[in-house]
């Protein structure tokens, strides 16, 4: 990882610890752990993934700005669109952009379902469960396949997610990756990426 990427993900915690003070978009529990529970677990997708240059990203309900500003951190030829139906929090993510002065972030006050246009994927973490997810996706994602892996879904989600699968009717099974085998720490012993291809 380049000097400039390394600086930008270090100087995260200071502009989040800044924002959280004025608007509170994470808890001051998580704060505490802001790597560990917010960066690292949004760079687990580089795990298992790296996007191609020009590739598009559509992030439903990114929040405060995760997992979608850490992976255009990674990722700064790679487009990045940010949505949140809550207007503070996409405040905060509009901030920390042109704080970091991230060309490659849009962020958008609106709900996932409602934003037009296709992407290569979308990325999400836990928002709702899958069976409310999908349905927000249809038409969004661009049937040519890019990258190493098919365009589609990938969601960060944690615990038992068998019930929430079959609830789901996926055409084709997710691919799940445990954060466990990716990173030590105790938070991602239950934490899960899935791979859902739509095309």
């Amino acid at each position: 990882m380049c000097e400039n990427k390394k600086a930008q993900l270090k100087e995260l915690k200071d502009i989040y610890s800044f924002w959280n003070n004025q608007i509170n978009v994470i808890s001051r529990k998580d704060m505490a752990d802001f790597y560990e529970r917010h960066v690292l677990h949004s760079l687990s997708i580089a795990k298992i993934i790296s996007f191609k240059k020009k590739s598009s990203i559509l992030d439903i309900g990114t929040g405060g700005g995760f997992p979608g500003i850490p992976l255009s951190i990674l990722f700064p030829e790679t487009n990045f669109t940010l949505v949140d139906s809550i207007g503070k929090k996409i405040k905060v993510v509009k901030a920390v952009s042109e704080e970091l002065n991230l060309k490659n972030v849009s962020a958008i006050k609106e709900r996932g379902e409602n934003i037009n246009g296709q992407f290569d994927f979308i990325i999400s973490r836990a928002v709702t469960r899958l069976d409310k997810f999908i349905p927000w996706t249809n038409g969004k994602i661009f049937n040519n396949n890019n990258n190493s892996l098919k365009n589609g879904i990938i969601y960060l989600k944690g615990g038992d997610i068998n019930q929430e699968i079959i609830d789901a009717r996926l055409k084709e099974n997710p691919t799940l990756y445990p954060i466990s085998k990716i990173f030590n720490e105790d938070f991602f012993e239950t934490k899960l990426i899935l791979h859902i291809p739509l095309k």
